[in-house]
């Protein structure tokens, strides 16, 4: 129960920063309250019953407001799910611009170790990867709403080193994109067992691997 708590608690402190400017077909002049208690009642139900067990029914429930007030908002549970999909993206998508290509990659690792730590969030995004196994639209939305704009926020922070004169000007930046994704979220994620956050000496260590590495990735 706790876990839901968490990730129920950061959700609701991110949700103003981070909504996305898309908003769902017929939802203008729509109560911003009752969205928020569908968003909300949604993600625990995602949460503890994974996408297959997840009703409409069930939300709506949870949320106390009748199916039609979700169907206002979503036609089906897949675009509320992307919906809510594309709110945990944003939040775990960081672009750090302190002006320093060391302390950009500090905070990045720093947001990848919060993230990696909740269970919550780790349980619903490899739900949703085995889902995209078997749906193949979800997975081109997934990768479109999740991945792309995680390497594309990791790619601009790259570019920034460049033209700041921290990294070489022939910086091969998709190879950098991968070392400083793959090397950020190291630690595997499983959906039973979230990944202790880094200690500040590991993560410091982990920052100056990725600085090396960083720099070796030239065309």
């Amino acid at each position: 129960m706790e876990r839901n708590r968490s990730v129920s608690r950061g959700w609701r402190m991110a949700d103003a920063a981070t909504r996305p400017s898309r908003r769902a077909a017929g939802a203008a002049g729509l109560r911003a309250e009752v969205t928020d208690a569908i968003v909300q009642a949604a993600l625990t139900e995602l949460t503890e019953g994974g996408y297959a067990r997840m009703s409409m029914d069930a939300v709506a429930r949870r949320a106390g407001v009748g199916k039609a007030a979700i169907y206002r908002r979503w036609a089906s549970k897949e675009p509320l799910v992307l919906d809510l999909l594309t709110r945990l993206a944003d939040q775990a998508v960081p672009l750090p611009n302190t002006g320093t290509l060391r302390e950009d990659v500090t905070r990045f690792v720093a947001y990848a170790s919060a993230l990696r730590a909740d269970l919550g969030a780790i349980r619903i995004l490899a739900d949703l990867t085995a889902e995209a196994t078997r749906n193949r639209p979800f997975a081109e939305a997934i990768h479109t709403i999740a991945e792309q704009p995680r390497r594309a926020a990791a790619a601009r922070l790259l570019q920034r080193a460049v033209q700041r004169g921290e990294l070489p000007a022939d910086l091969d930046v998709d190879l950098a994109t991968d070392c400083l994704v793959g090397l950020a979220y190291l630690r595997p994620l499983t959906p039973w067992q979230p990944a202790e956050p880094i200690d500040t000496d590991t993560r410091a260590r982990l920052v100056e691997v990725i600085m090396a590495g960083l720099r070796a990735c030239r065309h």
